[in-house]
């Protein structure tokens, strides 16, 4: 199973109560995130696109162009690209040439967006919501696919024998599915034969093996043979679990109170955050024994291919965070095999 980390380049108070870094520190601090990630023998680092000040990674194919000049082995990924509100022909341009800089190691997972901050930032109507995901979806997989592209749809101008550059080299570009839990969606990728990248961020990872048997169901059904499953989810690792425990709470429930509020949810409680850390919950906080037991027991149940931890929930102090990713890569990914 591949092991890997995600980011948002989150910009909230340091530790739930400290300064709060810039947009370009934040940035610079997560291409240093993610080539330690390499260095710690990890597999993948992904990159998620967001419109508001508490995130700073608007461009995740500009940030993992910065990585790419840094690294060598790692799988660069978006994590997610919010393809509704985006122009498939410049969403296959970007991480086409970051396939090209980072020597066939891009790719673009394409959700429709759990935040809608970008429809009206970039003139989408929210009323159009699935529509858009599914237009701007089988554009992108027909730019992938064909050239020249003729096309035409209701939310940008048409295609007529479009041949869009710069192509990969040696292979299409592997475009994921990430979803948080829509059974639509689940069969919407098996059913295209694209691999699935599962948000699990509350309750317990366990309650979704149905959805990931539904996704095999579709699969077949496509005539499509076997894609890799991954999970994204929160977690940190640190040296004990009262370390852990400390560290990361805090800058936690702060984050998750604050969009917790923008949604209508109650705040985070050190009550749910504890049901959420126990064996059966969907935080992976504690010792690396302690969160290779709890990606095993996931992996094992649902059969993941990948697994990607998010740490700076609530922004971590960048040295705590490199050393979460050394005891990742040297104590983690060991137990996993």
């Amino acid at each position: 199973m591949e092991l890997g980390l995600t980011t948002f380049a989150e910009t909230h108070p340091v530790g739930g109560d400290g300064p709060v870094p810039t947009a370009g520190e934040r940035l610079r601090q997560v291409v240093e995130e993610a080539v330690a990630t390499e260095q710690a023998g990890l597999d993948v680092y992904g990159v998620g696109e967001h419109h508001r000040k508490d995130f700073a990674a608007s461009s995740p194919a500009v940030v993992l162009a910065a990585i790419a000049s840094r690294t060598e082995r790692i799988q660069l990924t978006s994590a997610v690209t919010v393809l509704s509100s985006a122009d498939p022909v410049r969403a296959f341009q970007d991480f086409s040439t970051l396939d090209g800089i980072s020597n066939g190691r891009a790719e673009l997972m394409a959700g429709r967006g759990s935040f809608i901050e970008s429809f009206p930032l970039f003139g989408y109507d929210l009323s159009d919501y699935d529509e858009l995901f599914e237009e701007k979806l089988a554009l992108l997989l027909k730019i992938r696919e064909e050239e020249p592209v003729t096309w035409s749809g209701r939310f940008r101008a048409p295609l007529t024998d479009a041949i869009v550059y710069p192509r990969t080299e040696n292979r299409p570009l592997p475009v994921w599915i990430a979803v948080g839990g829509s059974p639509e969606s689940v069969v919407r990728a098996g059913l295209l034969g694209l691999p699935l990248a599962i948000a699990i961020i509350g309750g317990q990872p366990a309650r979704f093996k149905p959805l990931v048997d539904l996704y095999h169901r579709a699969l077949e059904e496509g005539g499509h043979e076997p894609q890799p499953v991954a999970v994204h989810a929160h977690g940190y690792v640190a040296d004990t679990d009262k370390e852990a425990v400390e560290d990361f709470y805090a800058p936690y429930a702060r984050a998750m109170s604050g969009i917790g509020r923008e949604r209508g949810w109650g705040p985070m409680t050190r009550q749910q955050f504890d049901a959420l850390r126990s064996q059966s919950g969907s935080l992976f906080v504690g010792t690396p024994d302690h969160v290779a037991e709890k990606i095993a027991d996931v992996r094992d149940t649902l059969g993941l291919d990948r697994f990607m931890l998010h740490a700076s929930v609530g922004t971590l102090p960048h040295q705590k965070v490199l050393h979460a990713i050394e005891l990742l890569g040297g104590k983690v990914a060991p137990q996993l095999g």
